[in-house]
């Protein structure tokens, strides 16, 4: 008789926390609750996120080989010992974000279909070791016709009859900064399979989609790539758009990140007793911007309160915000929003923001609780 897998059991497969939340089993898609992610600046890797679009690859560390090549005059076939030989080791300590982050909040507005319903905690921080990828680039030689760095990974992605690697691309100015690495460790330990051991690509400030795991290759070429996951499936179309409607070819690739806010504490529909009510959260941007205020309304908009932001963060990673309240008993709704350090803040309204993908929600974050006597 065959055992069949609980979600605890799946989740110890992967050596993640038995609280995390899953939002998909097959292929595993799962997010930590609020007040796990809320915890700890640096996000332990059994509470960080974790998102598949296949199985994950068996690989041999002893077989595995990185390609280098395209635009460049020297392509390169590195095993992993080559990569920690020939090459500096170097760390960041950043936080990748899933583009459907909060998408759970557009279904509520209107169907969103074949898309993971994530909530707010599609995210997470670490201190990832490994190369940077512009020194892999110099030693290759880039060519002066290059513009854009494409990733492959060693996963099998189907979809219908065609089978393909999990794929993307950074524009090569993007891929010649220091901060974009090709990570073997993560928080001090070598990459788990779930999150692209042997190497995977580090790009901060860009969606995690561009961040692939299992790295097979590197292709310098002259246009973005033309992998699925970057020329349909990561893509912005306006609220009036549908499946049905779309043309692909002008659909915005998504990149950076929006600035964005979540409230973790209070949890929507908690009950907390009357007097000092602590609300706590996290604040995000993308492109090297940082989160420089973040403010809390509980009229809708009409006052707002200036939270205190923590002192830990950099231009790559999330701060920690709080503020305390004092409240009688009572039905509230907070609502947060942040602002970064080139005066971008969030739009209101979720439906503003709508889009048939559920991507790139930043409207204001909002919370029912209730506080009792």
């Amino acid at each position: 008789m065959t055992h069949r897998k609980t979600k605890d059991d799946l989740l110890r497969l992967f050596d993640k926390n038995v609280h995390m939340l899953i939002r998909a089993e097959d292929p595993l898609n799962a997010e930590p609750p609020p007040d796990a992610l809320r915890s700890s600046f640096i996000t332990p890797v059994e509470d960080f996120f974790t998102r598949n679009h296949a199985p994950v690859p068996h690989v041999d560390p002893a077989l595995y080989r990185l390609r280098v090549d395209g635009l460049v005059r020297q392509p390169l076939q590195l095993s992993l010992d080559d990569l920690r030989r020939r090459f500096p080791s170097r760390s960041v300590v950043a936080t990748l974000q899933c583009a459907g982050n909060r998408r759970h909040e557009l279904m509520a507005i209107k169907r969103i279909d074949g898309e993971v319903p994530w909530q707010t905690c599609a995210v997470g921080t670490a201190e990832w070791r490994g190369v940077a990828l512009c020194d892999l680039l110099a030693a290759a030689g880039v060519s002066s016709d290059a513009r854009h760095v494409a990733f492959l990974g060693l996963d099998t992605v189907r979809k219908g009859e065609r089978e393909f690697g999990f794929g993307g691309s950074v524009p090569l100015e993007k891929a010649m900064s220091p901060e974009v690495l090709l990570a073997f460790e993560m928080n001090g330990a070598p990459l788990r399979p779930i999150h692209g051991f042997p190497l995977r690509v580090v790009v901060p400030g860009y969606i995690g989609a561009r961040s692939v795991k299992w790295l097979a290759q590197i292709t310098v070429q002259t246009e973005p790539s033309d992998n699925y996951f970057q020329a349909r499936a990561y893509k912005l179309f306006s609220p009036g758009v549908t499946a049905d409607t779309a043309d692909w070819t002008q659909g915005l690739m998504l990149g950076e990140l929006s600035v964005n806010a979540v409230i973790c504490a209070p949890r929507e529909a908690e009950s907390v007793p009357a007097g000092t009510v602590l609300l706590t959260g996290y604040a995000l941007t993308g492109g090297g911007r940082t989160i420089e205020r973040v403010e809390i309304s509980l009229d809708g908009g009409d006052s707002w309160t200036v939270a205190d932001l923590s002192a830990e963060g950099n231009r790559w990673t999330w701060r920690f915000w709080q503020v305390s309240l004092h409240l009688p008993p009572g039905a509230y709704c907070a609502c947060v929003r942040a602002w970064e350090s080139a005066a971008n803040t969030q739009p209101e309204k979720t439906k503003h923001v709508w889009n048939f993908k559920g991507y790139m929600n930043n409207a204001w974050h909002r919370v029912r609780f209730n506080v009792i006597g």
